[in-house]
């Protein structure tokens, strides 16, 4: 495991493990190390759960208006959108990802080519099915701790 290419994130029923793929989006990944390293994302709610699609987070005013760090220009791959994998959300614009980002439930191939993949749960990915859906849930969960691999202290 490349430590400085994993990312923690605890949520309340466990740590879920993502591999980073800085070889498919590099400024992706550099933003999404910055603003963990940061503590952004430390108590950041799921604003946007879908039963069987995906849960989205990133948004520090909650609502999926708003994002954190610089403007990303677009990095899109062939890599699927598989079960766990972690692509970042945008608008109409492909050059508008920020700093929110979606976990794949399933499969959703539809989106291959058009959102930027950087990453796939490699664990924990029973405690991601767990999220409280709604567009937004009642009482959404959060992410506890966000945290580089290389930096974690357990």
């Amino acid at each position: 495991m490349d430590k400085e290419n994993t990312l923690y994130i605890d949520l309340k029923d466990g740590r879920v493990v993502i591999e980073m793929r800085p070889d498919l989006a590099p400024k992706h990944v550099a933003q999404i190390k910055k603003l963990a390293r940061d503590g952004k994302y430390d108590g950041v709610v799921f604003h946007r759960v879908i039963d069987g699609f995906m849960a989205q987070t990133g948004d520090p005013d909650g609502t999926g208006m708003g994002g954190m760090g610089e403007r990303l220009p677009a990095e899109f791959s062939k890599e699927p959108h598989g079960r766990g994998a972690v692509s970042m959300a945008r608008t109409n614009d492909p050059n508008s990802a920020r700093s929110q980002f979606f976990i794949c439930f399933k499969d959703a191939n539809f989106l291959d080519g058009q959102y930027t993949v950087w990453g796939k749960v490699t664990s924990g990915m029973e405690h991601v099915d767990k999220i409280k859906k709604g567009e937004p849930p009642a009482n959404p969960d959060k992410m506890i701790k966000v945290q580089v691999a290389a930096d974690a202290k357990d």
